[in-house]
C-alpha cells in the first residue's frame, strides 16, 4: 500500500512546491504525495534500492494506458458514427510523443520533473513521459473518474481543437517525399532507437534533404517517428 503523506511544519520546501505545482496542473490537492514525487523522478536521477531502481517508469506505463483509455472514451462518445480506424487515428494524433511533450510543457511539467539535464537526448522526450506518469499517479491517488476528468478538463479541451486535429493530413512523409522529388533533392530518413527501461523503447527519426538535417521526430515505432519528423519538416519548408 502507498503511504499517505500529509504536510506538516517539518515538510520540506520541495514537498510544498510539488503540492502547489500539482494543484496548478491538476486542479486538486494530492492525497498521497509519494505517488507524485515518484511520478516526477526519472531513472537518470533515481538510486538503486534493494536491487530495484525506483523511478517513474512503472507509473508512465500505467498512465499511458489510462490516458489512452480516457481519450478513447471521449472520442467514442463525441463521434458516434465514426469507425474504429478514424477513432484510432485521431487518438494517436492526440497522444503521440511530440504532442504529449508539447502539452506537458504548456501545463508546467518542466518545473517539477527530476532528471539528468546534461542528457540532451532525454530533454526531447522527458516531459511527455513524465506527464503520462502523472496521469498514472492521479489514477492511483484519485481513481479513474477523477483522472478522466483531469484528462478532459485540463489537457484535451483547453489545448486541442478537434476540428483541426481531424482535418490535418497525417501522411506527412508522403508530402515531404513528393516535395523532394519535385525539387530534385535527395531525401533520406535516419532512425535511431532510444531505450526507455528494460523492456520499453522509443525511436527518433531525422529527415535529411541532401546533407542538411531538417525535422526530428519521435514515436513508439519507426513509422510514427518518421511521420513526426516529416510533419516538422513540412512546417519548416512551409509545404
Amino acid at each position: 500500500m502507498w503511504r499517505l503523506l500529509t504536510l506538516s511544519k517539518s515538510s520540506s520546501k520541495e514537498d510544498k512546491k510539488l503540492v502547489t505545482a500539482i494543484k496548478t496542473i491538476a486542479g486538486f490537492t494530492p492525497s498521497n504525495l509519494a505517488l507524485y514525487k515518484l511520478a516526477t523522478l526519472h531513472s537518470s536521477r533515481s538510486k538503486e534500492k534493494n536491487g530495484f531502481r525506483e523511478s517513474n517508469e512503472r507509473l508512465e506505463y500505467l498512465g499511458d494506458a489510462i490516458l489512452g483509455a480516457a481519450v478513447a472514451d471521449y472520442l467514442f462518445k463525441k463521434y458516434p458514427f465514426k469507425d474504429e480506424g478514424f477513432l484510432t487515428e485521431i487518438r494517436s494524433r492526440i497522444v503521440n510523443r511530440e504532442s504529449l511533450n508539447h502539452l506537458a510543457r504548456k501545463v508546467g511539467v518542466a518545473a517539477i520533473v527530476q532528471f539528468d539535464n546534461k542528457n540532451i537526448q532525454l530533454q526531447k522526450v522527458i516531459l511527455g513521459n513524465t506527464l503520462e506518469a502523472l496521469v498514472g499517479a492521479i489514477y492511483l491517488d484519485k481513481g479513474y473518474l477523477r483522472t478522466k476528468k483531469f484528462v478532459l478538463d485540463k489537457l484535451i479541451q483547453p489545448y486541442f481543437d478537434l476540428e483541426v486535429v481531424v482535418n490535418s493530413n497525417s501522411n506527412h512523409k508522403s508530402k515531404v517525399i513528393e516535395w523532394a522529388q519535385r525539387q530534385g533533392k535527395e531525401i533520406r530518413f535516419e532512425v535511431e532507437e532510444i531505450k526507455k527501461g528494460r523492456n520499453a523503447r522509443e525511436f527518433t527519426a531525422t529527415v535529411y534533404l541532401g546533407d542538411e538535417a531538417f525535422g526530428q521526430g519521435f514515436g513508439l515505432t519507426k513509422k510514427k517517428a518518421e511521420q513526426d519528423a516529416s510533419e516538422k519538416t513540412c512546417l519548416l519548408l512551409n509545404i
